[in-house]
């Protein structure tokens, strides 16, 4: 065992010493704004990062840096009710790390969720997107000595979110009365936000939504044979960039994330009840 995969187990060995037996088999990473979706978990344990050992700490603005676990649609949950970004000075393996734990733990499905802007000029702020496909600007977390007792050197990425919890989500969002767009989403590094011209060359190869998240995780997921389902929050409408007045701002960010929160609810409930 190689100095990572200790961390790793380190870090799950200590969880399960306070879960008292609980199985999780989905986990669900919350983005920025969207901790509060964690409310809706009922029998809960909380564990804040800080207590993990070997586990980094969320320092981004709208990240709570908690670990629950508890239940959410019938089943037993661990969520993150915050994530780490390489843009936060952490490296790949630290910016993974809860999914592999989550692996560890016993985790079949992962949920990610993240604020994001919206490319696609049919998107308006306060719309969910669940993610079809991704286009990625980080670093790949898979770099370095494979984890052969995680996954294969190789793994194949053709379908990296799940195209049955795709198909549901979209009944699940239409039986509570909205509708679940669909797309592709683009991750850049930030912390900045992006330029016009980023804009729209993310546009141009085929772009929908925009953030700086979310697919290290889901790389990893499937590396470790998880199957994941994503969603966007549109928080900004970056396809509106050419208004002489267009800014990017971190607390509307948040303020737009929240508004979509019972959304994310009923979809998350939804799905982890189905699985």
């Amino acid at each position: 065992m190689d100095q990572r995969e200790e961390k790793i187990y380190c870090a799950a060995d200590y969880i399960k010493s306070k879960i008292g037996g609980r199985h999780p088999m989905a986990g669900i990473i919350l983005g920025s704004g969207l901790g509060n979706l964690a409310d809706k978990i009922e029998d809960q344990i909380v564990i804040p990062y800080k207590e993990i050992p070997c586990f980094p700490v969320s320092t981004a603005v709208g990240h709570k840096g908690n670990l629950i676990i508890g239940i959410l649609g019938g089943k037993c949950v661990i969520t993150m009710q915050g994530r780490f970004h390489y843009y936060e000075g952490y490296t790949m393996e630290q910016v993974t790390i809860g999914v592999r734990v989550m692996k560890v733990l016993g985790v079949k499905y992962l949920f990610v969720s993240c604020a994001c802007g919206g490319l696609n000029t049919s998107f308006k702020v306060g719309d969910i997107m669940a993610i079809k496909d991704h286009i990625n600007f980080l670093p790949n977390p898979l770099i370095g000595k494979n984890m052969d007792d995680f996954g294969v050197r190789f793994p194949d990425m053709s379908h990296p979110y799940d195209m049955e919890l795709i198909r549901k989500g979209h009944e699940i969002a239409k039986e509570n009365g909205f509708d679940l767009k669909e797309g592709v989403y683009v991750a850049g590094t930030g912390p900045s936000y992006e330029t016009k011209a980023e804009y729209k060359y993310f546009k141009l190869i085929g772009g929908d939504a925009v953030a700086m998240s979310t697919i290290p995780e889901v790389i990893v997921a499937r590396h470790c044979g998880i199957k994941v389902f994503g969603v966007s929050v549109i928080t900004n409408a970056a396809h509106d960039t050419e208004k002489e007045d267009f800014v990017n701002d971190e607390q509307e960010v948040i303020k737009a994330a929240d508004t979509a929160v019972d959304k994310m609810t009923a979809l998350f409930t939804g799905l982890i009840a189905y699985i």
